[in-house]
């Protein structure tokens, strides 16, 4: 089998929904996925406009020219006020777990990578949860270094409608 990463294209939606929910049950948070085909299909190849998120895939093809679709990079545009420029943040990465050991992942990221390289972009960055150790070894063992001298904080919900409501008009 031949193992490949390409851009997602509009044809893929079920897969990379398949997946999303793949990852949220190995995160340990099968109900936390609200997304559906169109929430992607919006953000990621919107009617007009440029797309604010993007996704890779890792496939495997066969002999026969069938593809499977077994991993995704979900990524946005960062930037950074210390550099000037832009970087690529990583909101997920997933390989299915038989598809694991492969190089899928590590050829993900060094896509990722190589799109920071090519465009100028200074970082790639992500989060990873604490309890994930076999991610922190994987990352780890690709030179990743564990940022953890700044505090997460999120805003949603109620909170995030009611700080909406503070926000003056017409400024």
């Amino acid at each position: 089998m031949k193992s490949t990463v390409r851009p997602a294209c509009p044809g893929d939606l079920d897969d990379v929904l398949d997946l999303v929910h793949d990852l949220a049950a190995y995160e340990r948070a099968p109900e936390a996925v609200q997304a559906d085909r169109d929430h992607f299909r919006r953000a990621l190849f919107p009617d007009d406009g440029a797309p604010a998120a993007f996704c890779h895939l890792a496939c495997r093809s066969d002999d026969d020219g069938g593809e499977a679709v077994v991993g995704l990079a979900i990524w946005f545009l960062s930037f950074s006020t210390w550099t000037g420029t832009h970087g690529i943040w990583l909101e997920d990465l997933f390989v299915r777990p038989e598809h694991r050991g492969l190089g899928l992942g590590r050829d993900l990221l060094a896509t990722l990578a190589r799109i920071c390289v090519d465009r100028g972009y200074h970082r790639l960055e992500w989060w990873v949860l604490d309890w994930n150790a076999p991610s922190i070894a994987f990352y780890a063992g690709l030179g990743a270094q564990p940022q953890d001298e700044w505090t997460r904080h999120r805003v949603d919900g109620a909170s995030l409608a009611a700080l909406a409501a503070m926000a003056r008009t017409g400024t």
